[in-house]
């Protein structure tokens, strides 16, 4: 009989973060909103003041997602793309914080968080319009 092998075990330390998707349009919006399987949900953008949204909602198996909705862009320059993604990338980080629970995280947890958050959603956008 050989050695035992150790059995390697999940190396995450916290719960994973919630799905994330980027729209770049009310068509997009609408295609993620049916794919959640969501018949009734409010407007892209949720205000006619706002130039972003994120909607959070639930999919069947009970999981945190955040569809993060850009608006009009005309006129607005990267930095200003990038100030709206890190603003969204915030409230991604607020919900998923109160979907689990957490009233006081760290600091250094919340900003490494939202760095993360917002890095996905720039990268995409960057993806998206090749502006990378």
């Amino acid at each position: 009989m050989g050695k035992p092998q150790a059995k390697w075990l999940d190396r995450r330390i916290a719960a994973p973060g919630p799905y994330l998707t980027l729209c770049l349009s009310e068509t997009e919006y609408e295609a993620a909103m049916a794919h959640l399987k969501c018949k009734h949900y409010g407007p892209w953008i949720s205000t006619p003041q706002a130039s972003a949204t994120t909607h959070h909602l639930h999919n069947a198996d009970g999981n945190l997602c955040s569809v993060v909705c850009l608006g009009n862009r005309e006129g607005r320059n990267a930095i200003e793309i990038a100030g709206l993604l890190v603003h969204e990338a915030v409230h991604v980080w607020q919900e998923y914080a109160d979907f689990y629970g957490e009233k006081t995280p760290g600091r250094e947890q919340e900003a490494y968080a939202i760095q993360a958050i917002a890095q996905e959603l720039m990268a995409e956008f960057a993806r998206r319009t090749k502006a990378g």
